[in-house]
């Protein structure tokens, strides 16, 4: 599975890719095609009472650790993970432009909570493995 990702690089850019343009979208293409709705507001699972969005947590925590099986390098994971962190504040900081999206603390934290949870587990992962 490990070299899956590493040897097609495409799913990681696509993922970028898919991720971006969900954030710069008026809502989820999942409730367009459940609710029939453009501007129906939803959640995957309520939100966790330490106040973190989970839908954001599963969001990063998923797309980091694609990027974290495509680049397995050592000094290609420092740069992702500068990355990741970097990609998840500025995407949320962009809904402070965007007047159809709105800018929340925990959706930013939770972004950030997704990235390193998914290091996490990647760290136990080769630490056990080897």
């Amino acid at each position: 599975m490990m070299n899956f990702f590493s040897q097609h690089k495409i799913f990681f850019y696509s993922f970028n890719l898919i991720l971006i343009s969900l954030y710069f979208s008026p809502t989820s293409f999942m409730v367009i095609f459940i609710h029939n709705d453009l501007y129906f507001n939803s959640q995957i699972s309520p939100d966790i009472n330490i106040k973190f969005s989970a839908n954001h947590i599963y969001v990063f925590l998923v797309f980091s650790i694609v990027g974290f099986l495509t680049y397995q390098k050592s000094n290609h994971f420092i740069i992702l993970i500068i990355y990741l962190i970097f990609l998840s504040i500025v995407l949320e900081l962009t809904h402070l432009l965007i007047s159809y999206r709105g800018f929340e603390l925990a959706d930013l934290f939770g972004n950030i909570i997704g990235v390193l949870i998914a290091l996490t587990i990647i760290y136990f992962y080769k630490k056990y493995k080897n």
